[in-house]
């Protein structure tokens, strides 16, 4: 709920402080007094849209915050994780509106976007005004509304009729544009296949192309490579005269004989003995490397052709080896999706049908439980409407069934609604007074206000209009939807106000030629006051003010 609120600098608020509690509150003032300038603010917190025309004559920018605990509030909460924002029981918006034009949101001291705010927003506030009958007014709207009645009873099928709605609607584009590209499908089906071919008959290894280079490098370097192995061998070994190893061993066997004369020619004995071994290892690895050498002129050419199919197959498919396999393995699936089972044109267009019907039966099964919720949603209606002095009035969700299926079902809603005795049930937007539509509004805000899980409503001026015991029925209505969530509210009715736990009045005063509005919390006799003032006019009388006791206590014994 709404705990604290500040603006400063807001159309003609130069500063006000307000704090708020659980329950329900009235705001009261003379008409321009700023009390809807202070739901502004609140809406602006919940992400409405700015204006310059909202900072004050003088000012570089308007300045607004909100604490809000939302300490039980989970929808807040997601919402706020979603954002990569971490949520705390006291959660606070700040926004500044510029003079120039720019708007800064803060959320918990994180700055966000327009959208990110209304998100938030949209969990924590429900705004209510004289023009916020549009959502009844508007038919599209209407599904959401029943469904908002109960949605645990249609979540499970409404997610599986969408998720199939969704698989059908996907097969039947890719069936749609196969029909219409037939041609360019077929051209890539066999382009692929080509590919997929091409690649397989190489039957390529990672790795080979670098063997294959190293050895290619061998052949062409063969005398040379031939040339220095034998020159190599004749210095090691050599028939005539003493090799190399021979006279390393020469070496070896002096130094062993003088060792034990110093610690140094042992040393030295023990490093050529090292020596002597390593050179004996390199002449029977050069010994074998002379051995393995043979010359195939045939050998050569195999090697440079398979490079070159290597290297055609890289410029076609990728920059190695690896890069061509994956490209195989990518090129594979997608002929399979086209080729395989169900996926040509004639199979398609039978898997298709089968998704329609598919989605069709969960359709109907999500159809029968919206017709069951009408029912009880009609009788709930009527049950709150007899409360707000309309018994007589016939309420109805019409079913109007969809010539396709589509993402919401198979079906649209509208409210119809009668009146008066004798009259035909017709839709709601073309017969309801203003005085109808409050009415109504608030029988489906009574209903629906357990589930919202909304921390505030707020009801911006929606008694206009009304009097009498059709005020206070209103009242009444108003206060029971406190009991679910905290409401605050805007009236100009004394039933209104004295239904109210909390009176807030609101005043404007021009102070050196500026005007400024004021927010006093009243106490009990300043709400007799303001309400026989609401009762008798500006004058108070004795009677005004008896009758204005009356209905506080009236109230206060029915609460």
């Amino acid at each position: 709920m709404l705990l604290e609120l500040s603006i400063k600098d807001f159309a003609i608020i130069e500063k006000l402080d307000a704090s708020f509690r659980q329950g329900m509150t009235v705001l009261t003032g003379e008409t321009g007094a700023g009390k809807s300038i202070i739901i502004d603010a609140v809406g602006l917190l919940a992400g409405g849209r700015g204006s310059v025309d909202f900072v004050r004559t003088g000012a570089d920018k308007a300045v607004l915050q909100g604490v809000f605990d939302i300490a039980e509030i989970a929808n807040t909460k997601t919402v706020l994780e979603e954002l990569g924002i971490e949520p705390t029981n006291d959660l606070v918006i700040t926004r500044e509106l510029l003079k120039t034009g720019r708007s800064v949101c803060r959320v918990n001291g994180t700055i966000v976007n327009l959208n990110s705010l209304k998100k938030i927003g949209q969990t924590l506030i429900d705004i209510h005004g004289q023009n916020e009958h549009q959502e009844l007014m508007d038919s599209d709207k209407h599904l959401r509304l029943l469904e908002q009645f109960d949605y645990a009873a249609v979540a499970d099928t409404k997610q599986r009729y969408q998720a199939a709605f969704k698989a059908y609607t996907k097969l039947n584009r890719r069936l749609n544009q196969s029909l219409k590209n037939e041609h360019e499908w077929n051209q890539r089906v066999d382009m692929l296949q080509f590919q997929v071919d091409e690649i397989k008959a190489a039957n390529l290894i990672e790795g080979e192309d670098e063997e294959l280079e190293k050895r290619r490098d061998q052949l062409v370097n063969f005398q040379s490579i031939s040339d220095a192995l034998a020159a190599s061998f004749q210095v090691l070994e050599s028939e005539e005269g003493v090799s190399a190893t021979d006279q390393i061993g020469n070496v070896m066997q002096e130094m062993q004989g003088i060792a034990d004369y110093d610690e140094e020619y042992e040393q030295i004995a023990d490093e050529v003995q090292n020596a002597y071994y390593s050179l004996e290892d390199v002449t029977n690895r050069v010994r074998s490397a002379i051995d393995s050498m043979e010359w195939n002129p045939a050998e050569l050419d195999e090697v440079e052709q398979r490079l070159e199919t290597i290297r055609q197959l890289k410029k076609k498919y990728g920059n190695s080896i690896t890069e061509i396999l994956k490209y195989l393995s990518r090129i594979e699936n997608e002929l399979a999706e086209m080729t395989g089972a169900g996926q040509n044109l004639d199979d398609l267009a039978v898997e298709v049908e089968k998704r329609l019907q598919e989605t069709k039966q969960l359709g109907t099964q999500l159809t029968n439980l919206r017709q069951k919720m009408a029912l009880k949603l009609e009788q709930a209606v009527r049950d709150q409407l007899a409360g707000l002095y309309m018994e007589k009035t016939q309420f109805k969700v019409q079913f109007n069934s969809k010539k396709v299926p589509e993402l919401d079902g198979l079906d649209s809603v509208e409210f119809l609604i009668q009146p008066n005795p004798g009259e035909d049930l017709k839709p709601l937007a073309k017969i309801a007074s203003g005085g109808e539509l409050s009415r109504i509004m608030l029988a489906l805000k009574t209903i629906f206000a357990r589930n919202e899980g909304v921390t505030s409503i707020i009801f911006d001026e929606v008694d206009t209009g009304v009097s009498g015991r059709v005020a206070q029925a209103i009242a009444d209505k108003i206060h029971e939807i406190s009991n679910h969530s905290q409401v605050l509210c805007i009236s100009h009715l004394p039933q209104v106000a004295a239904r109210a736990d909390y009176q807030l009045h609101v005043a404007k005063k021009v102070v050196k030629g500026r005007t400024m509005t004021n927010l006093t919390a009243l106490d009990d006799e300043g709400r007799v006051n303001e309400i026989a003032k609401m009762l008798a006019g500006v004058d108070l009388t004795k009677l005004s003010l008896e009758h204005a006791r009356e209905l506080l206590q009236m109230e206060h014994e029915q609460a």
